[in-house]
This record gives structure tokens, C-alpha cells and sequence, in this order.
């Protein structure tokens, strides 16, 4: 059949399933607004407040389901106001396309009105990126953005259309998407029989679990390998709940803000084994330092991960799930007692601490939401204490329900991911962890939530100051806190009643339960804003470029300042 290019663009994103776009209109994409209300029935589109609003929802629509999100926004301005958000999704490996508009092709290069080079703009932070100017070729390159977007190690892709393209008329055929296959082909027996090898003699091995894990969708092959093998395991942030937080062999979070145990073990094991992993320099805090003892086997879906800030012994490459399913078929059962006999004696030594005695505590909140919730909440958080208090606090069960801007460490992130999250997952209850500086940047988005009303529960952990860079201020440069007060007269209790959203202000640990059931309750978009003081601290803590014996625990720090 014969259609223009909008309506192309959109049997294309049928064609791959897609029911859910977050976007903003614009002149150069008018076309494509006015093929999308004539499927309206067919494709849901969420006007966010701001185009990143928009990436970053599409961005948990998919960490959330496994699935592409999509985002779509005008030219110029609107096409760069995406660019936090691909560069966010693309450092978390998450599959997204993003569609933009752009003057038609005899105005580009002219400096023309709202136009922008956006294609060149995002190509360092895209998987792939796309301008269409050829209205025959739209179709070709829909179904392979989406392929690229989803196959590999995912990430984001983008498409832009020049504005004469979504009006020209071509054929147009159905085709059902081309089906995505597992990476399995650079899987040797060479490399599986090295890493049974490694594993069997191995008498201190470590498992740790990044955010390829979750992408593969390994939880259940990764959970037997554990009890199989009989190991200690870890989670970067990345990776919370793709083993329970229950499991006796998990150690809790590692890295600059993980567990005593979780360092302590990867300082000590003799073989180290990463799933999924790239060795950020968050968990790795001195590359020179890290895991001193061990041997490295290092499994991952992209050979550029191998050796690039870890040198390894040995390494498999392939998608996570299918080297786990080889390694279980192939591996003997193993008992490690000794090993896993301190692991837990270490566990009970060397508990979260935090002063439980003086006043409301941000990581209170989060073992509220916990017991409250058992686990069956999805999490989201912005970027800072608040959401390092989550990571430590929060106990997850399952995979794809903590979600958090690992790699860039983006503000802003999380409440228009959490609004994605809930589109996707209207069943599950989603909070978003903030703080004030983050709430700051991205809080029109609670105007998405309330118009579209998607029952999110906003919880703002409201210290007036930015506070990881003042902790850091304070450790590191003799208390000279430069531009992280936030001096600022906003009334977040009177915002969020603005934004018509419920709204509760705690200020005591005994006011806690009561909100989060009532926002739960009430099913609507809710703010909690939770006032906490100002000098609240996350540990334990491993300054950058320090090993392990450079830890700072809750205990140090509450004796030095004694």
C-alpha cells in the first residue's frame, strides 16, 4: 500500500510492537503527531513537561520490561534537550530509540530554523544514529534501529527524519521484525573449558553480577550457579535484585558505597569471577589495588570490556545467560565451607550502621519502604546519598525492580523514569528516590504524572544541600562546603499540592509508615517529602583511588569525630 512517511514510521513501530512513546511536539515532527492521533487507540503517547522527561521515561519503560522505549521530540531544541537521556540509557546499555524531527532536506546545512546537526550531536552516545532523507528508505532503517537498539549489548539508536520525508508517499509492505538471537557464536570450548578450570580449583571464589546479568535476563542461571558452586556473591548497583537480598551467599552491594563484606571478600577471594561487569571505577576505586589475590575470569556480551580497566586470566564471551547455562551443565558441585563460613561471620560483624537515635533518618525510610512493600515495589532513584542509602537499604527480590543511572550518574533521572516505569507496570507500586537538588531539576515532571495520573510515589529525602558533594566537601576539603547549600525558599509541600498531587511532609520516624501507606492507598501521584539534617552521611565509603584498606566505615567516622 501506498503512505507518506509518518504513517510509515508508524505501522513500522507496530510492526515491532510498540504501544507506549513519550514525547513532545514541535513543527518538524507534526506530521508524525498527526499519524500518531490517528492511532491513537493503537499507541499511547505521554506528553511529558520536558523532552528529557521524555528520554528518561522511555528510558525506565525499558530497564523495567526488557523491551525498547521510545521517545520523540521536534527539532533543534527539542532534538537536543534528548541528549542527557540517550547519553544516560547508552551508558546503562539500554535498549531505547529516540526520533526526531528535522527541517526538510533543501533547508539543512542553512542554519535553518530549529535546525541542529543531532545525528552528529549524539554520535559518541548512541549505539547507532540515523538521518532519513529519503522517504523509500525509512521503513529499512525503523526495523533496523530497533534491531540494533535490542540485539548485542543494547543501547540507544537514533532516527532523524527530515520534516519533507514524514510527507512523501512510497510503498509500504508489512514485515514481521527480525527476530533477536542470543550472542552465542564467540562462545569456544577453549574459553569454557578455562573457566571450569578456574572455578573448580578455585578456594575463595567471588561472583560478581553486573548490569549485563539483568539485561540477559540470567537471575535464575546465576542463583543456581551460586548454590551450585557455593560461592559468595555481589551486585553492582546495576545488578541489585538479580539475586535476592535474602539469599544467605549474597554479600551486598560492592564498591565505593558497598559492604564491608562485599570489599573485604573481593580483597581477599583467589578468583574473582564478573558477570556482565565493565569494572566501573565505582566498584573498582584503584584498578591497581583491586582484588589483589585473585585470578580474573571476566564473562561478558562485548569483547571490549575484556581487559579494559581489569586485566583477566580468562574470559568468555557471549551473552551472560547462555555461558551460566554451559557452565552449570558442565561444572561439578562444589562446597567452599571455610570460605563461605567467613563470608558470613564477616556479614554479622560488619553490619550497616547508621545512628538510630537521633531524629529522622534517610536510612530509615528505606528499611520502612522495605518492610512495607517486601520487596514487590519497584524502585527508581535519582543520583546522589539518597539513592546510595536506597542501594544499601532497600532489599531487592527481584530483577528490573531497582532502577538508577548507573554510568552517567544523571540528576534529573529518576521521576521521569519512574512515570515510565509504571506505564509499563501498572501492577506494581513505584517509588522514585530523590533528593532536593534532584527533585530541583526534573519536578515538572510531577505535572506528566498528575495530568496522566500515573500513581507514583515521589519520595524527597529534603537535607537543603547537595548532599554526596558536600560529603565529599567535608572529608576531603576541610569542611569548605562551595555551592552545595541550597539556599532556596521553595516549599516542596506547597509544590506538590500545586501539582494537585497528595502530598505529605515527614519530619519524625513515627510519621514514616503512615505516608507511605496512605500514598500506596490512595493510588494517585503522591509526594513525601521527608525532611532529614543536613550532615547525614553514606558509608561505608572508599575514597576514589584508594584500595580497600582505605575504607571509611560509619564506626571510623563517629570515632574521629569523638
Amino acid at each position: 500500500m501506498r503512505l507518506n512517511g509518518s504513517e510509515i514510521l508508524v505501522q513500522c513501530l507496530l510492526e515491532q510492537g510498540v504501544d507506549t512513546i513519550f514525547g513532545y511536539p514541535g513543527g518538524a515532527v507534526l506530521n508524525i503527531y498527526d499519524a500518531l492521533y490517528k492511532h491513537q487507540k493503537e499507541i499511547k503517547h505521554y506528553l511529558t513537561s520536558h523532552e528529557q522527561g521524555a528520554a528518561h521515561a522511555a528510558d525506565g519503560y525499558a530497564r523495567s520490561t526488557g523491551k525498547v522505549g521510545v521517545c520523540l521530540a521536534t527539532s533543534g531544541p527539542g532534538a537536543t534537550n534528548l541528549v542527557t537521556g540517550i547519553a544516560t540509557a547508552y551508558m546503562d546499555s539500554v535498549p531505547m530509540v529516540a526520533i526526531t524531527g528535522n527541517v526538510s532536506v533543501p533547508m539543512l546545512g542553512k542554519d535553518s530554523f530549529q535546525e541542529v546537526d543531532i545525528a552528529g550531536i549524539t554520535m559518541p552516545i548512541t549505539k547507532h544514529n540515523f538521518i532519513v532523507k529519503d522517504v523509500t528508505k525509512l521503513a529499512d532503517t525503523v526495523r533496523r534501529a530497533f534491531y540494533i537498539a535490542k540485539s548485542g549489548r543494547p543501547g540507544p539508536v537514533l532516527i532523524d527524519i527530515t520534516k519533507d520525508v514524514t510527507a512523501a508517499e512510497t510503498e509500504y509492505t508489512r514485515e514481521e521484525p527480525k527476530p533477536i538471537e542470543r550472542k552465542t557464536s564467540s562462545i569456544t570450548d577453549e574459553d569454557i573449558a578455562n573457566a571450569i578450570e578456574l572455578i573448580t580449583k578455585a578456594e575463595r571464589p567471588m561472583l560478581y553480577c553486573g548490569g549485563g546479568t539483568v539485561i540477559s535476563n540470567a537471575s535464575e542461571e546465576i542463583i543456581k550457579l551460586v548454590k551450585k558452586c557455593d560461592l559468595p556473591v555481589t551486585c553492582t548497583a546495576m545488578a541489585l535484585g538479580v539475586v535476592p537480598a535474602d539469599l544467605p551467599h549474597y554479600t551486598g552491594m560492592i564498591g565505593m558505597h558497598g559492604t564491608v563484606t562485599s570489599n573485604k571478600l573481593a580483597n581477599e577471594c583467589d578468583l574473582f569471577i564478573a558477570l556482565g561487569a565493565r569494572f566501573s571505577d565505582r566498584v573498582a576505586t584503584n584498578f591497581a589495588k583491586f582484588a589483589p589475590e585473585a585470578k580474573v575470569l571476566h564473562i561478558d556480551v562485548d569483547p571490549a570490556e575484556i581487559d579494559k580497566n581489569i586485566i583477566t586470566t580468562s574470559s568468555v564471551i557471549g551473552d551472560v545467560k547462555e555461558v551460566v547455562k554451559i557452565l552449570l551443565e558442565k561444572l561439578p558441585e562444589q562446597k567452599h565451607t571455610t570460605w563461605m563460613e567467613y563470608a558470613q561471620k564477616s556479614k554479622e560483624e560488619n553490619p550497616l550502621r547508621y545512628d538510630t537515635e537521633h531524629g529522622l533518618k534517610p536510612q530509615y525510610i528505606m528499611q520502612r519502604i522495605n518492610e512495607i512493600c517486601k520487596g514487590e515495589e519497584i524502585i527508581v532513584t535519582e543520583v546522589g546519598q539518597h539513592q546510595m542509602w536506597a542501594c544499601q537499604f532497600i532489599e531487592c527480590k527481584y530483577p528490573r525492580h531497582f532502577l538508577t543511572s548507573g554510568g552517567l550518574g544523571t540528576m534529573g533521572y529518576g521521576l521521569g523514569a519512574s512515570i515510565g516505569a509504571k506505564v509499563a507496570n501498572p501492577d506494581k507500586v513505584v517509588f522514585n528516590i530523590a533528593g532536593d537538588g534532584c527533585f530541583y531539576m526534573n519536578h515538572i515532571e510531577m505535572a506528566t504524572a498528575v495530568a496522566n495520573d500515573i500513581p507514583i510515589i515521589e519520595i524527597v529525602i529534603n537535607n537543603h544541600v547537595l548532599g554526596m558533594v558536600r560529603q565529599w566537601q567535608d572529608l576531603f576539603y576541610d569542611g569548605r562546603y562551595s555551592q552545595t547549600n541550597l539556599d532556596k525558599a521553595t516549599d516542596f509541600v506547597a509544590l506538590g499540592k500545586a501539582y494537585k498531587a497528595n502530598t505529605f511532609n515527614v519530619t519524625k520516624p513515627e510519621e514514616v509508615d503512615d505516608a507511605i501507606k496512605a500514598a500506596i492507598a490512595s493510588n494517585k501521584p503522591s509526594l513525601i517529602v521527608c525532611d532529614i539534617n543536613k550532615d547525614e552521611k553514606v558509608f561505608p565509603m572508599i575514597p576514589a583511588g584508594v584500595g580497600v584498606e582505605g575504607m571509611i566505615t560509619y564506626d571510623d567516622y563517629t570515632e574521629n569525630m569523638e
